[in-house]
């Protein structure tokens, strides 16, 4: 094998894309498929262990690796300016006749990628280019507002605020001297002026518009024409994807779901972890080598069966199961009936209570965890216990045998607001005989988008709707002796943004359902081919210099009332030893309130990312809060840079945001 530690991609602009290049032995004399991972998060650092294990596993196996930093980052010229722009296309498709072209290549392309990388894999596939003939998307979506880090059910999120921070952050950063030679300061300074305060684009556009229409695929799923083999995890937040891939590709696709959390599967968490690479290799060897493996004609799908357990575990026990299509004809809804205080499978007319109301206080969601988890040591929901007083909660009796569901959970209701603007959050719990509640799947809905996501409409206080909440898709077994519990609350704060002012919801029970997918076990779930847990070392050698830190705390200051959500996710400080290069990232988070006041909610997110080689350093801080009124979100942001103890760049930030009906 041989590693080409960079190569520069020309571009029609003139523009350089860096690459990193792993060849298979023999190469020299003859020429081999590719497979293309094309994302922003840095080969030369941060994801340079990632990249040499995952690249050298699949030299071993006769692939040519290539890793692009997109244009403006890393060591790539140009400048980043959001995520998906059509000028981030154009490259890839350059990218993609580049690699074809050269002479260890045999012209037969794949492309990989987690998170950015399955994005813009699945839209460069939709552009149709004759090079790629496979895609690998994991933990990615098909919709870029509904199911994406910024909105969920027409309400924002604040992993919007955390991501746009993420890349603040990542695009503040400097290239490599050694590879950007003595131009690496004017590129850096042309990074941190150009690549501008992402979440201010973000929020400018708060319904499903042209924006977030662009590079949507399912907008027209029928323009993906190469295979697609779709991955996630159930504690990540781009699952559902997978589902509706499988049910409108015409392509051969697989889906793939374990319980990890925003990991490629075999560095997965909560476990247990699979041998992706081994697998991915078996979908390769079939699509770019026309090896007839079979592989296409295994169930189409695959996920973990949840089983039950604590709020919070290492692991995840539970079991594979498949189907051979999606949606599978065997799954059936099973119906309850909204009651007092219960779910009940019959509909007999209810005689008293015929409605309920809530107002919940704005607690309801500190102990959500993150819409995506990142880390599922700290960032998994808790026990519900603690969210489900601030909630109406409906349990089934003790189940008298298992079920098991699959799919996605739909909330109907008959409600009405006493406010123009409202939301609703639903979550689905398992309840052990000990109280213990576990939450297994949710869903959140701004009823002002209850018909539509591109033009909704405010709600007329007092006026009965019916609405559908569709939760996320999930599979898990509730044993029998436990309990199904579903719980509605009008905030889910800080996974959610909140309402502009606290909301009274009347809830029609004669008029309301809910609605799980129910699966009967099939003895054929255990006969499927094993999936190992082994997965190689990475051949890049660094040095542990700084462990991780990962803290998560809720604290409610008693004399001042002021409830709070602290989080420390730090990466390990390690160095590269190969090249002398030091790199750490640290993150603090913070969401707060005070006395319940809606007009105080605050999220705040800094970050800080360094780069030390002997006698050379650089830093940069950035710093991003969000607050908001009843009419207006209101962003401060700075970024500050450094080379050594001097600061050579500095920018602030002042913006405000008009809500629209959220």
């Amino acid at each position: 094998m041989k590693v080409i530690e960079h190569v520069w991609i020309p571009m029609p602009d003139s523009v350089r894309l860096s690459a990193k290049i792993w060849l298979p032995d023999g190469f020299e004399e003859q020429s081999f498929p590719a497979i293309l991972e094309y994302i922003p998060y840095r080969k030369r650092d941060f994801k340079a262990v990632r990249d040499a294990e995952t690249y050298s596993y699949y030299a071993s196996e006769g692939y040519a690796g290539v890793r692009v930093d997109l244009r403006g980052s890393g060591e790539s010229e140009g400048i980043l300016r959001d995520e998906y722009l059509q000028q981030e296309l154009d490259d890839g498709l350059e990218v993609l006749r580049w690699i074809a072209s050269q002479p260890w290549c045999n012209g037969n392309v794949g492309i990989i990628g987690i998170s950015w990388g399955g994005f813009n894999g699945l839209q460069l596939a939709a552009l149709q280019p004759p090079e790629l003939k496979a895609v690998g998307t994991g933990a990615s979506s098909d919709d870029r507002y509904s199911d994406d880090v910024h909105y969920m059910g027409g309400n924002l999120l604040t992993d919007n605020l955390s991501w746009a921070s993420t890349m603040f952050a990542y695009n503040s950063c400097p290239p490599d001297p050694s590879i950007a030679g003595e131009k690496w300061m004017d590129i850096w300074h042309e990074r941190l002026e150009g690549s501008g305060l992402w979440l201010k684009k973000w929020l400018e556009h708060q319904r499903f518009d042209d924006y977030w229409k662009h590079a949507s695929v399912k907008l027209n799923y029928d323009n993906i024409r190469c295979p697609v083999y779709a991955v996630g995890g159930w504690a990540d937040g781009y699952s559902n994807t997978i589902f509706r891939l499988l049910e409108h590709l015409n392509v051969p696709v697989k889906g793939l779901v374990g319980p990890w959390g925003h990991k490629y599967p075999h560095h997965g968490s909560p476990g247990p972890k699979i041998d992706f690479l081994e697998e991915t290799t078996r979908w390769w060897d079939r699509w770019l080598k026309r090896d007839d493996n079979g592989i296409e004609k295994e169930p189409r799908l695959r996920v973990w069966m949840q089983d039950t357990v604590s709020p919070i575990s290492s692991n995840r026990p539970g079991r594979w199961i498949a189907e051979k299509t999606y949606p599978a004809p065997d799954i059936n809804m099973q119906t309850f009936y909204l009651k007092p205080a219960t779910l009940d499978k019959d509909n007999n007319i209810i005689d008293f209570i015929p409605e309920m109301h809530i107002q919940s206080p704005l607690s309801v969601g500190l102990f959500a965890g993150k819409w995506c988890s990142y880390s599922a040591s700290t960032d998994l929901p808790s026990d519900q216990r603690d969210e489900d007083g601030g909630a109406l909660v409906f349990d089934t009796r003790p189940l008298e045998k298992d079920i098991e569901i699959l799919g996605a959970p739909v909330l109907e209701l008959t409600i009405s607001s006493d406010k123009p603007v409202a939301m609703i959050a639903a979550r689905l719990s398992d309840i052990a005989p000990n109280g213990r509640a576990t939450r297994v799947t949710y869903g959140v809905l701004n009823l002002t988008h209850r018909d539509s996501h591109e033009q909704p409409t405010e709600l007329e206080p007092g006026k009965n709707y019916t609405v559908k909440l569709t939760m996320n898709h999930i599979a898990q077994r509730f044993p029998k002796g436990h309990q199904i519990r579903l719980a509605l609350s009008t905030s889910y704060w800080p996974l959610v943004w909140p309402s502009p002012e606290p909301v009274h919801l009347k809830v029609s029970l004669r008029n309301s359902r809910f609605l799980i997918p129910v699966r009967k076990p099939k003895k054929s779930d255990k006969e499927l081919r094993q999936l190992n847990g082994h997965h190689p070392e990475s051949p890049l050698k660094s040095t542990l210099l700084i462990p991780a830190k990962r803290d998560w705390e809720v604290i409610h200051n008693m004399a001042t009332n002021e409830v709070s959500l602290n989080v420390v996710n730090n990466d390990t400080k390690y160095k590269l030893d190969d090249i002398d290069w030091t790199v750490q990232k640290k993150v603090k988070e913070r969401y707060s309130y005070l006395n319940n006041n809606y007009d105080t909610v605050r999220g705040e997110v800094v970050s800080e990312r360094t780069f030390e080689r002997k006698d050379w350093s650089a830093t940069t801080i950035t710093r991003t809060v969000l607050t908001s009124t009843k009419t207006h979100f209101i962003i401060r942001a700075t970024l500050d840079a450094y080379h050594g103890d001097t600061r050579v760049f500095s920018k602030s930030w002042d913006e405000k945001i008009k809500r629209d009906l959220l």
